[in-house]
């Protein structure tokens, strides 16, 4: 009774802390799914410091050992990073963080490809443009919560002309020629209208928060969100940033916990959670 207390306390707000000292306060296993973006190594030194790539799994490590234990057995983690550039070539930091997570007990299991759409141009000597950051997913165990369903996307007009033509094999199973241990069969795709998505998401950067230095768009925890949870489950985010997790939260009827370090850009995120609120209200939702 007391660790439901312990938790009803914390659900729907959001808090300004550091995380490992808030994650603390929670009950072990009580977290449905985990999306979140920490702060690169060595960027937003403004809002939090900056964290040497040196020394960066060595800081993350504590907090995503933390998530852990909030985690249910059966939730996701998915982490939105990717390796910065130091003297000419990327640093190992998300490798090494990888590695010390698989030694917390985390399994590696899957990862996506936020395609940047409306990447900046520019000119490098030595590089082309960057168009795509990791989403790397976290679970406990091999058997976790998924709702495939709810992201599917329509099948494309490929299948009209492919399924007209259909040959003997077909209508068989065929492995994969590479050894891979995948498959298909061509004539499951017939009648179908909608078909999973791949682990590559296109959408464009968002501005809407410009008071923040790294907004991820909306749509991409909501995506995460409506494949890893149900209505009512929680959703945690321990670097909330601008709040973009928690409002995408609220907007398809999940519980939340959001928080972050930063007192500046708590209060951003604060304003913009009030706002999605009333506009909620406003909406009738």
């Amino acid at each position: 009774m007391k660790i439901k207390s312990k938790l009803r306390k914390s659900l729907n707000k959001i808090v300004c802390g550091d995380c490992l000292d808030v994650l603390r306060g929670l009950p072990d296993n009580c977290i449905n799914l985990i999306v979140t973006s920490p702060p690169y190594a060595d960027s937003r030194k403004e809002d939090y410091g900056g964290v040497h790539p040196d020394e960066y799994a060595e800081w993350l490590l504590p907090r995503m050992a933390e998530c852990f234990r909030v985690l249910k057995p059966t939730g996701t983690l998915v982490l939105n990073i990717k390796e910065k550039v130091v003297n000419g070539e990327r640093h190992t930091y998300v490798i090494d963080l990888i590695s010390g997570m698989r030694d917390q007990g985390w399994l590696w299991t899957e990862e996506f490809i936020w395609h940047k759409k409306n990447s900046f141009p520019g000119k490098w000597p030595n590089r082309l443009r960057d168009a795509w950051e990791r989403c790397l997913q976290f679970n406990k165990m091999k058997k976790f919560r998924m709702y495939q369903d709810a992201v599917k996307v329509p099948i494309g007009k490929w299948a009209e002309t492919r399924l007209k033509n259909m040959s003997e094999d077909d209508n068989k199973r065929i492995s994969s020629k590479s050894k891979s241990g995948f498959g298909r069969k061509v004539s499951n795709w017939i009648g179908k209208r909608k078909v999973y998505p791949t682990n590559v998401l296109h959408l464009a950067t968002e501005c809407a928060y410009r008071n923040h230095s790294a907004t991820f768009p909306i749509n991409l925890p909501k995506w995460f969100i409506k494949l890893f949870t149900k209505k009512g489950d929680i959703v945690l985010d321990p670097f909330m940033g601008s709040g973009t997790t928690v409002v995408a939260s609220m907007q398809i009827s999940r519980q939340y916990i959001g928080i972050d370090i930063n007192k500046r850009v708590f209060r951003i995120a604060k304003n913009n959670i009030n706002s999605s609120r009333k506009s909620d209200r406003k909406n009738g939702n």
